[in-house]
């Protein structure tokens, strides 16, 4: 990365949440909410300029569970087909973002 990408660079107002939750997907296997979650978050960082670390670490999951983003995204569209994913969280906040 060169100083005028880095100089260039913006901060996610997600970016502490996000992380967060990248960390926790490392280390866990694709259920269909690590997978959807994974999924949401590729489409949320893509193109974004920053967030480097996050948007590597979104690519490296999909690599540590064999996934293409077309095969991931094909298997969240099943997923969300069922609408049962995100029934059971328990949170009033909408994430726009």
């Amino acid at each position: 990365m060169d100083l005028a990408q880095k100089n260039q660079d913006q901060q996610h107002p997600q970016y502490k949440r996000d992380r967060a939750t990248v960390d926790s997907l490392l280390g866990k296997e694709p259920t269909d909410r690590n997978l959807s979650e994974l999924a949401r978050l590729i489409i949320r960082y893509r193109g974004f300029p920053g967030a480097r670390d996050i948007q590597a670490d979104l690519k490296k999951a999909l690599q540590q569970w064999n996934y293409t983003e077309e095969t991931l995204y094909e298997q969240t569209r099943k997923i969300h087909a069922t609408g049962e994913v995100y029934r059971l969280q328990k949170s009033d906040q909408e994430d726009w973002a």
